[in-house]
């Protein structure tokens, strides 16, 4: 099995690069091959430009600067995004990656206008996450990003398994209750 790893927090002493070293690390250790894409590390540029948005639609062109990308993401049988949720969203690079690598032909393609999923690839799609608030603060602003992975990335994957990990009130959490959550996110690498 082959897994893209999406991670997307800049500070390599967080919370969450320790999540995304229990999520390489475990699925290494099982032998699965992991593509460890650290989005800030690689410089990806989040920012849709002119040229990205005139081309969009032209499948022909639109994968042209993310070429690299979209064949990582076409090698996967695994998607697992890790990151925090800031602002009720994804940080802005993994939000730019959406924007500038899920393209018509690549992660969802239109027929008669509609939109008909295209990663039939990716068996497997995993969020692990942290938020600074409550569950209940989340759920009453409509947990965008649990709905986003849960609607549109589970949409164009159609996964056979998929698993939301979220560690709420992360800014109150103990010790214990981040080595929880972190144990929690090993076993289910462990299980998948």
């Amino acid at each position: 099995m082959k897994a893209l790893v999406l991670f997307a927090h800049p500070v390599p002493e967080s919370y969450g690069a320790a999540l995304h070293t229990t999520i390489v690390e475990t699925l290494q250790g099982r032998g699965w091959e992991v593509d460890d894409c650290d989005l800030n590390a690689e410089g990806f540029d989040p920012v849709m430009s002119a040229e990205d948005r005139r081309s969009y639609h032209d499948v022909q062109t639109n994968q042209t600067r993310v070429a690299g990308y979209v064949e990582r993401l076409r090698a996967a049988d695994a998607l697992i995004l890790s990151f925090p949720v800031w602002n009720f969203g994804y940080p802005a690079i993994l939000k730019g990656f959406f924007d500038k690598v899920f393209l018509p032909g690549v992660s969802f393609r239109l027929e008669d206008g509609k939109v008909v999923p295209n990663l039939d690839n990716i068996k497997t799609l995993v969020a692990v996450t942290t938020y600074g608030g409550t569950r209940w603060r989340a759920f009453t602003a409509g947990d965008p990003p649990r709905r986003s992975v849960t609607r549109a990335v589970w949409h164009s994957t159609r996964p056979d398994k998929m698993k939301y990990l979220a560690l709420y009130d992360m800014n109150r959490a103990s010790d214990a209750k981040r080595a929880a959550f972190q144990a929690k996110v090993r076993h289910e690498m462990e299980v998948l």
